[in-house]
């Protein structure tokens, strides 16, 4: 009862977790809350991913959802033996625990490279990636940020969003661990057997 009760927390963290994903990642698309980069593809490459939107947000709250009901469902059978339809929950709930830690770890891994690629952004030469060649080094020298002209502060945009991101996929992946390390441990230790005995019915 206690494991399921947590296993039915960790699932409802994760859909404010996706929800905020979804607004971090559509803020990407509007530098200072204006709308004309993004009508004329002048964005970081790496926002056209939907990382935030689709697979740290809408795909992880269908896992969230289909969580949630395995969890609460306690009269689930799928077949004639409680045994069984227990084993069948587990294994569906590690299942999409795993498609959990995949769609935010995709999200996370994305969005760690938007990061270290720096802005999309005019500077003396035009429009290019200021900071590509730099493996990330710009972000703790802030003297250099100054080669953005537009959009206006780009940068600190830019670093503030995919941080966030980076933060709200990698707790998303830490609970989605926790889940198919607590559904594991039913089976490896013995909560119930996962094998059908064959007298069984």
């Amino acid at each position: 009862m206690g494991s399921r009760k947590c296993g039915g927390c960790l699932s409802c963290l994760l859909i404010p977790l996706a929800l905020w994903s979804i607004i971090v990642n559509i803020l990407l698309y509007f530098p200072n809350g204006q709308t004309s980069y993004a009508s004329s593809n002048k964005l970081t490459n790496y926002v056209w991913y939907f990382e935030g939107i689709c697979f740290s947000g809408v795909m992880m709250l269908i896992v969230a959802t289909v969580l949630l009901v395995l969890e609460n469902n306690n009269n689930y059978k799928c077949c004639q033996s409680e045994n069984c339809s227990k084993k069948y929950v587990t294994l569906l709930s590690i299942i999409f625990s795993s498609l959990g830690i995949a769609f935010s770890g995709y999200c996370l891994v994305i969005s760690a490279l938007g990061l270290i690629q720096g802005p999309y952004c005019r500077t003396l030469d035009g429009w290019e990636y200021a900071f590509e060649g730099t493996a990330g080094r710009f972000l703790t020298d802030s003297s250099i940020w100054i080669q953005c002209l537009e959009p206006a502060h780009v940068v600190e945009w830019n670093i503030i969003l995919f941080s966030i991101l980076i933060t709200l996929s990698g707790l998303q992946v830490i609970i989605c661990l926790i889940r198919v390390a607590m559904q594991l441990s039913k089976i490896l230790c013995g909560s119930y057997s996962v094998i059908i005995q064959p007298g069984i019915i």
